[in-house]
């Protein structure tokens, strides 16, 4: 193909296909969204396609399950393909930086491993099929607000460490085929055209040999783009940005061999795409089966007083609450899917399901945010007339979306109103939370006996909770972000989200309940945590090393009456001798599905670098000394406790005249030299007991050594510092 075919393949043909060259073997592409289900517009916006609705990435992020992620993720693949599309620009996988991120119902969690193992078996499902998945938004795109410019400043250690460490592991674990830059500036750099982002750390560093898509429109000026790393720019340009790139070659300000790189790569995915055999996609009624399977799953019981979950078979219930009518079950924006089955009523699916009476109030009106006299002394009066009062409450749709973040970590108050004129006359009251993000829960988690959190489940959420709600599944879902007592607690909450197009991230590498842990402050409810309707009960854990990391196994057994699932975590707890360190962090994970009475041995596999960090200047560092390995239930509820003695490998910074003293003196290997070629010269001893002296470490340690070479005739001098740092 000419320079100018080729710069044609790298920008769109309209909103979602790339262009053809049939001439030259190589076909169009289609991309859609759906994260939950294939969202593929209809022509002329008319619309979207009818398909299964499944839980969010935040709801299934609740599940621990990678199996049922990478099951869900090849299902709403095959829809994606038997609609004609063979891209599907999911998973998202940023981190939560905050609780206000108004697309945290699209993201998986707070927390990188956890991120980066259920997005791998997302892109796992989905390319199982023949569909192109694609690992977004890339990277540090962690709020809504002024997305389209606004510059995350993030240090470097946080950048490898939390945001940019799940990518990684996608990369290299799962190999997605593309990866799509996001809107936002990096430390003052888009996203779309940061070459340290999309070719030194993508590239050359991880490997990657796949398109690099820029998010609709993202891109700032398209030859820097290119440069940079960028192989397509959607949408549509109307050719000007080929007439650019071409342009740019001939004055030579961009290589002839960068387009065409780039042109390949996405000439080779529609190929691969146009090959790949097509496969029935499940039928509507398997598809409504795992949706609320995945539904069961994700729920998550957060308190369960006087065991008042599971309904007793014959015991009369009250339900409370407009949402119970018509819930929610996915979120806004553009990986919004039209549901094949809506979603059933709670009222209808309770009766279904509930041997017992099952009386319905409102209790508020069907915006979620307005209520009456009338509808609360209605909800009263029927929650004082049944043995349990169930309440249905959520966030307003208009409450959580792409586009904007939230501003607080209220329910609407007219919901907060109906739940306390229930738990007022109830004998009983269950809270049932229908919201994509997080919620403030502490003005009225006291006046109630359980709450059961769903998250935004898809089309089979009304059925799930009926099943949880009267004992028939065992709720195991954990929660994949914390929930704060208080939004002012939010590590990020200072900073997020920003002014003036920049937003600073000056919690660094404590992020979600590494900052909370740092804090010392006490939380509604921690990361990992979640309730069962059984018990389960531990062995004593074992650690030993294997091929490139470390694995804990410890035996579990249910000593309850019902079946259920545990999901064992283990956190690791580092040295902090060399550097700041959270308190400890998620390494790894297992889930267990035991009988009552049965057991069954966890392994959960920590690899190497969930035990490193990453040293400016060095890279990934893995320090000596003694690593605690937490066998818990959440990251503050540890069972047990095993210690494991490890031998690292040492950082090797690199000095210079600027570097402290203490920094050369500290050095593994040129700390002694330094003080052996001083010792050597110095006639006098002044200079060597200046180095010496742990009294001028303390007071003059952090000077940068030079400073001391400053008088005639002084033994340290820069050029001996700048041999010494050389090697000679």
């Amino acid at each position: 193909m000419d320079l100018d075919q080729a710069a044609s393949l790298l920008s769109g043909a309209d909103m979602e296909s790339t262009k053809a060259l049939p001439a030259h073997g190589t076909p169009a592409f289609v991309m859609t969204d759906g994260s939950n289900g294939l969202a593929r517009n209809l022509p002329g916006f008319a619309g979207k396609i009818p398909a299964t609705c499944y839980p969010t990435l935040s709801a299934m992020a609740t599940t621990w399950d990678r199996a049922l992620v990478r099951r869900v993720a090849r299902a709403i693949a095959l829809d994606v393909r038997a609609a004609g599309a063979g891209v599907l620009l999911a998973p998202g996988m940023n981190l939560k930086r905050s609780p206000l991120g108004g697309r945290n119902f699209e993201y998986f969690s707070e927390d990188p491993v956890l991120t980066g193992d259920l997005a791998s078996a997302f892109v796992a499902g989905a390319q199982s099929t023949g569909v192109a998945a694609t690992a977004k938004h890339f990277a540090v795109n962690n709020q809504e607000t002024d997305r389209m410019r606004v510059s995350a400043d993030v240090d470097e250690r946080a950048l490898r460490e939390v945001y940019l460490r799940a990518f990684e592991h996608v990369v290299r674990d799962a190999k997605p085929d593309l990866v799509m830059a996001s809107y936002n500036r990096i430390n003052g750099v888009y996203a779309a055209q940061n070459p340290w982002l999309l070719t030194e750390v993508l590239r050359e560093e991880w490997g990657f040999d796949g398109v690099v898509v820029s998010d609709w429109g993202a891109v700032d000026d398209s030859v820097a783009a290119v440069a940079a790393g960028l192989d397509l720019q959607m949408p549509a340009t109307g050719g000007a940005s080929d007439r650019l790139l071409v342009h740019a070659v001939a004055d030579g300000q961009l290589a002839e061999s960068t387009v065409r790189t780039a042109a390949g790569r996405v000439a080779a995915l529609a190929r691969k795409i146009d090959r790949a055999a097509v496969e029935v996609p499940l039928s509507a009624d398997d598809a409504d089966a795992l949706a609320t399977e995945a539904a069961e799953r994700s729920a998550v019981l957060l308190i369960n007083e006087r065991g008042t979950l599971p309904l007793g078979r014959e015991i009369s219930v009250a339900l409370i609450g407009a949402f119970a009518l018509a819930p929610r079950f996915q979120g806004a924006g553009s990986a919004g899917v039209n549901p094949l089955r809506p979603a059933d009523s709670l009222v209808e699916s309770l009766r279904d399901a509930h041997t017992g009476s099952v009386a319905f109030a409102a209790g508020y009106a069907a915006s979620g945010v307005e209520t009456s006299d009338e509808l609360l002394t209605e909800a009263a009066e029927t929650a004082a007339a049944a043995e349990v009062a169930i309440v249905v409450v959520g966030l307003p749709e208009d409450a959580e979306s792409e586009g904007f973040d939230r501003t607080h970590l209220d329910l609407p108050a007219a919901q907060e109103r109906a739940i306390a004129a229930v738990s007022n006359v109830a004998a009983r009251t269950v809270v049932v939370v229908v919201a994509g993000g997080v919620v403030t829960m502490e003005r009225w988690r006291a006046g109630v006996d359980a709450i059961l959190s769903t998250g935004l489940s898809g089309q089979g959420v009304s059925r799930a909770v009926s099943r949880i709600l009267t004992g028939a599944v065992s709720p195991s879902g954990r929660l994949a972000e914390t929930i704060p007592l208080d939004l002012a607690h939010s590590p990020s909450h200072p900073t997020f989200p920003g002014e003036r197009g920049r937003s600073t991230y000056g919690e660094s590498i404590f992020v979600g309940y590494r900052g909370y842990d740092e804090q010392g402050a006490d939380v509604a409810f921690p990361f990992g945590h979640g309730l069962s309707y059984t018990s389960f009960e531990y062995g004593s854990p074992r650690v030993s090393r294997d091929r490139d990391g470390w694995v804990c196994e410890v035996e579990v057994r249910n000593v309850g009456t019902t079946a259920g699932r545990e999901v064992v975590q283990v956190y690791v707890s580092a040295p902090t001798e060399k550097a700041r360190r959270a308190r400890a962090e998620l390494a790894g994970f297992d889930i267990l599905d035991l009988e009552p009475g049965a057991s069954a041995n966890a392994r959960v596999r920590c690899a190497r670098r969930t035990l490193e960090r990453w040293e400016p200047g060095t890279g990934w560092v893995l320090d000596s000394g003694d690593y605690a390995f937490l066998v818990s239930r959440s990251s503050r509820d540890v069972i047990a406790e095993v210690v494991q003695a490890v031998e690292g490998s040492s950082p090797t910074s690199l000095l210079t005249p600027d570097s402290t003293m203490v920094e050369w003196l500290e050095h593994p290997i040129i700390g002694g030299r330094l003080l052996e070629r001083v010792a050597a010269l110095d006639d006098t001893g002044a200079t060597m007991g200046l180095l010496s002296s742990p009294v001028a470490r303390l007071m003059i340690g952090g000077l940068p050594i030079k400073r001391l070479a400053v008088d005639d005739g002084n033994v340290l001098t820069v050029e001996l510092l700048e041999d010494l740092a050389t090697g000679s």
